[in-house]
């Protein structure tokens, strides 16, 4: 197993895969750009560095800053996380270079994967069902009216690179392409340096279902059941469950081996996602590979039993993988909420600040995976999740009971967030009765947000919150006042002489 980690991340799965360093006796070693100095995940790490300003491009987004820190901390793993540069193959190829482990695929399966219209290509060889459209990019706009008019309307543009919703625009119609066309591009290139797009059939209200597969070094491939994530908003996923509540045993096995076919002919190792949309008649059809761990996965552990970031590290570091096919079995049923710092009844704008007090819920079934704490100030340089609330029971109704339960417990003061959407999308008769498809919360969601008389009066809710908030700063500002008059503590000769030996070993690493 590694001696030392270090993780290109940072929030919530930061420190989901500091935790479980902790467990294997690893050394997990964090880095920060500077709003994220006093971040959870850097508390938490055995050790931290900083790694430029905070824009992304400047800090996250750097392998080059990325391989000096783990050569200078003497890594011999890196794990990507998700986002930032996960499907990146240029940072394994570096951790290659550089004698490191790079926790996920191959440079190869990830590009054979990991570029949607490569991905489609090989599904195609592989024989695995896919909507209608294109297997290359469209080098320009008037080939795209083109191809779309052979397709017909409504179409789907989508980003190459893409991934989350970014760079991908629904067409309805012919003289919407045009704009679509430039939005798609310059939100892919903005998000993914790459502003390539492809053409896709749209299917009108599918159900968004995904296989995890898992694989090793020996040639051994498994799918790990699927993860219904059908509530998205403008393509984002939103809420996820496991198992779906549309699924059949017959369905399972179909996706599921459709998923290591494509697995098979990508030679793909570690944790990856084969996602699919699903027809009212449960026809699948390929929509891409996510090539790294997903933000869902904890829904797939609370079903298997399995630590997903564990078997990635085994895997990674050379051992087999400990199941086959037959062991899987899925108990329960969980689902997943994310909570964004978010203002739902504003156009969902961010809203970064300070959290001046933070609550978790708890009881049986009841998971938090957070990146935040109680006064922690939320920069709004990246994207706004917060936390992911899962719940675990022996069934959906107890399931969603629970969940409930908990986000009435999660009390989050000082910023806004969507925990109050997610109380009522669990009300909701269709979503009750797990009649939702890709498009169902975005044309719910007037009606969702809508004021409602059985609601708490908002202005009395409101002023609770504002005096919560001022009691909670006076309280912050009375600890600080107390903490500047108490006389200076006598200096730990321990501490410094650790880090004397630490400067020492690295030079330009900052206290």
């Amino acid at each position: 197993m590694f001696k030392k980690l270090l993780i290109a991340n940072r929030g919530e799965i930061a420190v989901r895969i500091l935790r479980a360093c902790r467990d294997l006796g690893i050394t997990g070693v964090a880095v920060y750009s500077e709003v994220d100095r006093a971040a959870l995940h850097v508390r938490m790490a055995d050790e931290a560095y900083p790694i430029g300003p905070a824009p992304s491009r400047e800090s996250y987004l750097r392998v080059d800053k990325l391989m000096d820190i783990a050569r200078r901390a003497e890594c011999d793993a890196l794990h990507p996380g998700y986002g930032f540069l996960a499907e990146n193959p240029e940072l394994p190829r570096a951790c290659a270079e550089a004698g490191i482990t790079f926790v996920g695929p191959s440079p190869a399966a990830m590009e054979r994967l990991g570029s949607k219209t490569a991905a489609r290509e090989l599904a195609y060889r592989a024989g695995v069902p896919m909507v209608p459209g294109v297997r290359e990019p469209i080098p320009q706009l008037e080939t795209a009216r083109r191809i779309a008019s052979e397709i017909g309307y409504p179409i789907l543009l989508k980003a190459v690179a893409g991934g989350g919703g970014k760079g991908m625009r629904v067409v309805a119609g012919a003289n919407e392409l045009a704009a679509a066309w430039r939005d798609a591009a310059s939100e892919a290139l903005n998000a993914f340096g790459d502003q390539r797009v492809y053409i896709e059939k749209y299917l009108e209200r599918p159900r968004h279902i995904e296989m995890q597969i898992f694989g090793d070094s020996y040639g051994n491939v498994i799918y790990l059941g699927e993860r219904e994530c059908s509530v998205q908003r403008r393509h984002q996923k939103v809420i996820e469950e496991a198992p779906s509540p549309f699924m059949t045993a017959e369905l399972r096995r179909d996706m599921g081996e459709a998923a290591l076919r494509l697995a098979r002919e990508a030679g793909y190792t570690n944790a990856g996602t084969a996602e699919f949309l699903v027809d009212a008649n449960r026809n699948f059809y390929f929509l891409e590979v996510n090539t790294r761990l997903q933000v869902e996965h904890p829904v797939t552990e609370a079903v298997t039993g399995l630590d997903l970031v564990k078997l990635q590290l085994r895997v990674a570091a050379g051992e087999r993988l400990a199941i086959t096919q037959q062991d899987v079995s899925l108990r329960g049923h969980a689902v997943e909420c994310r909570i964004y710092a978010e203002d739902p009844e504003n156009h969902f704008f961010p809203s970064p600040g300070q959290i001046i007090s933070w609550r978790e819920p708890h009881g049986p079934g009841i998971r938090l995976d957070e990146g935040v704490y109680s006064g922690w100030t939320v920069p709004g340089d990246y994207d706004p999740l917060l936390a992911k609330l899962i719940a675990w029971g022996a069934d959906r109704a107890e399931t969603l009971a629970r969940l409930a339960r908990a986000l009435e417990e999660l009390e989050i003061a000082g910023i806004r967030t969507n925990t109050a959407l997610f109380r009522r999308i669990l009300a909701e008769a269709d979503f009750q009765n797990g009649a939702v498809h890709t498009r169902w919360l975005d044309e719910r969601l007037a009606s969702l947000l809508a004021p409602r008389e059985k609601d708490a009066d908002s202005r009395g809710e409101a002023l609770e919150i504002r005096v919560a908030m001022i009691a909670a700063a006076l309280w912050h500002a009375a600890q600080a006042k107390f903490a500047s008059e108490q006389p200076a503590q006598p200096a730990s000769r321990w501490r410094d002489d650790g880090r004397r030996e630490q400067i020492s070993r690295l030079p330009d690493r900052r206290p």
